[in-house]
């Protein structure tokens, strides 16, 4: 599928922004105007489900890499996937070949509901999300992630979720399919940038993928969202790789 993209700057160097389950570009607004500043060209997608790309009837996240191949340019200077997105980004990333890749607390432990992804807690969510629950979840974005939030949450098709509950074992790549997404090396330079305390990327799973070659760095006091919940400290982590 061609996936609605957005684009901020038009520098001679190109970035690629892959968000996470139930946004959508927007997520990356202070993202990309700082990477358009630094000279890149910024594309950042809309998933299947999300935004405005169209709805589907598979969402698994072999849909979602290969949607990124159809719609994306090979090659690219820098390769950044949030969550899901960083999940999707592995998935693609040998097709993509970006330069260097960053997965900011990637979704590298997706399974189904009886082994923790229940998409039932997704959709829930979308269900009771008013300003006052986000803000209370999120006390440290600025007003303007909220209203963000709110829009994504109202254009998102929940199936996306219910789609990915028990697709990560046909995704490839799994040491213990369902469970383990762990990338067994990097295909390019890559930065695991992990939130504060994540859920996502344990310690011990830190400590595999810097065995395994790939650069991890926590962000202190960040929650999953880095970008949004600190993003001078999310831009600092990317010393070195933008």
């Amino acid at each position: 599928m061609q996936l609605h993209t957005h684009t901020w700057g038009a520098g001679d160097r190109v970035a690629l922004l892959i968000h996470g389950i139930m946004a959508d570009h927007r997520t990356w607004r202070k993202v990309g105007p700082a990477l358009a500043d630094r000279g890149y060209r910024v594309l950042a997608v809309d998933l299947r489900g999300h935004g405005r790309s169209g709805r589907a009837a598979s969402y698994t996240a072999r849909d979602h890499a290969d949607d990124l191949a159809e719609t994306l340019p090979t090659g690219a200077d820098l390769a950044v996937g949030h969550s899901l997105g960083g999940l999707t980004l592995s998935l693609a990333v040998e097709r993509l070949a970006p330069r260097r890749a960053v997965y900011s607390d990637p979704a590298w432990h997706l399974g189904t509901p009886d082994n923790g992804f229940d998409p039932a807690q997704f959709a829930e969510f979308r269900s009771l999300a008013t300003r006052e629950r986000i803000e209370q979840l999120n006390p440290r974005w600025e007003r303007e992630d909220v209203d963000i939030e709110l829009a994504t949450l109202a254009v998102w098709d929940e199936a996306s979720a219910f789609g990915l509950a028990g697709s990560a074992g046909s995704a490839g790549s799994a040491e213990s399919a369902g469970t383990d997404l762990l990338p067994a090396k990097p295909v390019v330079p890559s930065l695991v940038q992990r939130a504060d305390g994540s859920s996502l990327v344990s310690a011990e799973q830190a400590r595999i993928l810097t065995s395994r070659g790939f650069e991890v760095r926590t962000v202190t006091g960040a929650g999953h969202t880095i970008h949004r919940d600190d993003f001078g400290a999310f831009m600092a982590s990317l010393e070195g790789w933008v």
